[in-house]
């Protein structure tokens, strides 16, 4: 009689445990698919950032190419004093340029020989465009490490899936075997594989956005 309520017991924690676990692993499935989503949404983000910091790097390039050959033959004027033509030459300068070359001009770099070779070696001399495309290359590392981090939770949920499949399967043959040791052998395995994997998901954070 003891005999068969043991059994009975048994039966009902692995009825329990198998309800409970096949629940645990719909839900880490769920969780998978949705970090895999946010991974997708982070990789675009990055893409789409990276790419428009190219373009800004791109556009900072061209105007310093721009600068470099206007002030090539700004300097060239300059040295030879052609004021007519150094100020054709200036009124041409990018805005952003000019603070450069007011600044290196300050310098006297024709008769100081420690001021710097050109304008592009002065603090003034600053691209929007450059620090644009240095705040967006930022942002695309960023995303990529979001990225990288959703990878690694969906893989986690997916160890989940894997180690709460277990536990279904030592309950379920717990229920199948005659010997009474083996059979609470094989439920305790599959209780302590399923509480020590509930309790390590249940650090790991939730996507429930749409």
């Amino acid at each position: 009689m003891s005999t068969g309520g043991g059994r009975d017991r048994l039966e009902l924690v692995a009825a329990v445990l198998l309800a409970i676990a096949t629940v645990a692993t719909a839900w880490s499935g769920y969780q998978s698919t949705r970090w895999n989503g946010e991974q997708s949404k982070a990789a675009a983000r990055t893409n789409a950032l990276r790419i428009d910091s190219t373009k800004a790097a791109g556009l900072a390039n061209t105007q310093t190419e721009v600068d470099v050959a206007t002030f090539t033959q700004w300097i060239n004027a300059y040295a030879q004093r052609q004021t007519k033509l150094t100020n054709f030459y200036f009124e041409r300068f990018r805005k952003e340029f000019r603070p450069a070359v007011e600044a290196w001009v300050a310098t006297r770099p024709l008769r100081n020989p420690k001021a710097p070779l050109t304008p592009f070696a002065m603090p003034q001399y600053k691209l929007a465009a450059r620090a644009e495309a240095e705040r967006l290359d930022a942002e695309a590392e960023v995303s990529a490490a979001d990225a990288r981090r959703d990878i690694q939770r969906a893989s986690n949920y997916v160890l989940g899936v894997v180690l709460f499949a277990s536990a279904l399967f030592f309950a379920g043959i717990s229920t199948k075997l005659a010997s009474p040791r083996i059979r609470v052998a094989m439920l305790a395995l599959g209780c302590v594989v399923f509480l020590v994997t509930a309790i390590w998901l249940a650090t790991s954070p939730v996507s429930l956005s749409v």
